[in-house]
């Protein structure tokens, strides 16, 4: 615990509340000049393969479509716009040309940006083409409930110098959404996180399109596997650290991706074709990013050419490997277009 008087350590509030204002509020974390880039590294700044790769599902999403006269590409978190100039300059020329690229993002629009890149607070509405959100849920913020001695979950309430303390028992449709979800444990200290503003937020976003392919890709866990004692945690300058709602790290947890899986079906006025969920390893490699090393041949006749092709495998295995980017999860939600296996599997 910090230092000062209890006035100046701020109110008790939810983690939802609490982290909102840390991150969008004035002031917040994700308003500073260096952005999300100058702390953590996500897979578009891994390497330009992942917007290649987001490059060519958007044009399988464009054939499915029968190549509309006008694409819509819509970057969420967009960050600092780093995907959607990268799926921009990934393009072929004819499809670049009928593109419309929308980058959404809370923070101000980068002075150096692509003019061809429109920048948003809120997705477009009646969109055609691919939303793509990458590491938007998990900064998404939820409340965070743990178990008290009773067995009864509690809110958790936190001040801005990251101190807790358990509040009022979690009740209405944050308690359902536990129920169903993430069923709370019996043990004390015991946690989990209400991930009911997640599954609202991609539902709208989903709402947004009129025809193409939703796409979510973040850190994720799954009914049958959450972690006992959640995953808040912090991240300032590349590293891990407690998470603290000042303005002064990101606040981030992983994501119920097969919660939101389920969440546009029940929002929708019209009937969506079934999602699908599934690693990031298996997705890229779908998209022709594969990891493989080229062959020892390749040194002997092309030797610049091999050690090309030999720093692009490595920067596409980091982006697939088990443990690290590669297990990342990706949930695709097709919107009146056919089923979301056709646009992953492999060009032949």
């Amino acid at each position: 615990m910090t230092g000062g008087t209890a006035a100046s350590r701020g109110p008790w509030r939810g983690w939802r509340v609490a982290a909102e204002e840390a991150l969008y509020g004035p002031g917040g974390f994700y308003h500073r000049a260096e952005g999300p880039a100058g702390h953590f590294r996500t897979s578009v700044h891994a390497s330009p393969l992942f917007a290649g790769a987001v490059a060519r599902l958007l044009c399988r999403v464009d054939g499915v479509l029968g190549n509309p006269p006008v694409l819509d590409f819509v970057d969420m978190a967009a960050g600092r716009g780093e995907l959607a100039a990268g799926v921009l300059a990934a393009l072929p020329a004819e499809v670049a040309a009928r593109t419309r690229v929308h980058a959404v993002e809370r923070a101000a629009r980068p002075p150096d940006l692509d003019t061809r890149i429109h920048w948003r607070a809120e997705p477009p509405p009646g969109a055609t083409g691919l939303l793509f959100a990458n590491e938007w849920l998990d900064n998404v913020p939820v409340d965070v409930a743990e178990t008290d001695a009773a067995g009864v979950p509690r809110r958790v309430l936190v001040r801005a110098d990251g101190a807790e303390r358990l509040g009022e028992p979690v009740a209405g449709d944050d308690a359902r959404w536990l129920a169903r979800w993430w069923p709370p444990a019996p043990e004390a200290g015991l946690r989990a996180e209400i991930g009911l503003p997640r599954d609202l937020a991609w539902a709208s976003a989903v709402g947004t399109l009129e025809r193409g392919l939703a796409v979510a890709v973040d850190y994720a866990h799954a009914l049958d596997a959450r972690p006992p004692f959640g995953t808040l945690t912090g991240f300032r300058d590349g590293r891990g650290t407690a998470p603290v709602p000042d303005g002064s790290c990101d606040l981030t947890a992983h994501v119920a991706l097969d919660a939101c899986a389920a969440a546009p079906a029940g929002t929708s006025s019209r009937p969506l074709p079934a999602p699908r969920l599934l690693r990031q390893r298996d997705a890229l490699r779908a998209l022709g990013v594969d990891g493989a090393r080229p062959p020892l041949a390749l040194a002997l006749e092309h030797p610049a050419a091999y050690v090309r092709a030999l720093a692009s495998a490595g920067a596409a295995a980091e982006l697939t490997a088990p443990g690290g980017l590669g297990d990342f999860g990706w949930l695709l939600q097709p919107v009146a277009v056919p089923a979301a296996p056709l646009l992953l599997d492999p060009e032949p």
